[in-house]
């Protein structure tokens, strides 16, 4: 049996700037902001009532993805995606170095 979470689509909101997932009315977002190539994540939130599902780790992973398949390199401002990128070696090639 599925759980709600493994169904539910993540939604990118161009005009928002976020990644979100909705669950029974409550959103669960990954904000970022774009400039000249570079993807900053700025917050992940995910509602109480939504934790403990992996909504967070699957909203970064997506947004990572999508840094990846644009060509972004990615600045981590948000300390969850840092922490997510820290334990994925898979994706600590998409850090932006100074």
């Amino acid at each position: 049996m599925t759980t709600p979470s493994e169904t539910m689509e993540i939604k990118h909101n161009l005009q928002q700037n976020r990644f979100e997932i909705e669950i029974e009315s409550h959103l669960a977002v990954l904000e970022y902001r774009l400039d000249a190539g570079v993807i900053t994540f700025t917050h992940t939130g995910v509602p109480s009532e939504l934790e403990g599902r992996g909504l967070g780790s699957k909203l970064v992973r997506t947004g990572l993805d999508y840094a990846r398949a644009q060509g972004l390199r990615v600045v981590p401002a948000c300390s969850f995606v840092a922490s997510y990128i820290q334990k994925k070696p898979e994706y600590q090639d998409l850090l932006k170095t100074e």
